[in-house]
């Protein structure tokens, strides 16, 4: 396992990767481990450098979804969300074929591994608000500010 530290304008982003995908990326608080980089968490740097510099729409590495058939299903959708758009929990429900689902849904993008690669934050309530974000509302908004939403 290769583990590595970004730090984005709106924290520290913690990599963990194998020799062949990633497998997550969170925020953080702290540097609790020493960085171990290969090309991929590199890579990874990178690319989110990139992001945040508005020079990146889209995300190009490897990643592996772990986790329930339905979690992976929800993130695999989120996947689709173009850049600089949001949709809502309801809408991803619908879209996975299960529109009454919408709960479990908002289960399964708080559990998502891979944060702003697979971008759960831009999903929305249905009503408009800034619902849950497994790091905090306030880094929810500064990414959709950033995409310019």
């Amino acid at each position: 396992m290769y583990i590595s530290y970004y730090k984005s304008p709106i924290g520290w982003i913690k990599i963990k990767a194998t020799n062949e995908y990633i497998e997550a990326i969170e925020f953080t608080d702290k540097i609790a481990e020493v960085s171990f980089q290969n090309s991929i968490t590199k890579a990874c740097g990178n690319q989110l450098n990139e992001y945040f510099l508005k020079k990146r729409e889209k995300f190009e590495l490897p990643v592996k979804l772990t986790g329930t058939v339905f979690q992976e299903k929800v993130w695999k959708e989120l996947c689709n969300i173009p850049y600089g758009e949001i949709t809502t929990y309801k809408e991803i429900a619908r879209k996975i074929g299960n529109e009454k689902a919408f709960r479990a849904v908002g289960t399964a993008i708080g559990k998502n591994p891979i944060a702003i690669l697979v971008p759960c934050h831009r999903v929305i309530g249905a009503d408009g608000s800034m619902t849950g974000y497994a790091y905090g509302i306030q880094k929810k908004e500064m990414l959709l500010k950033l995409e310019n939403v």
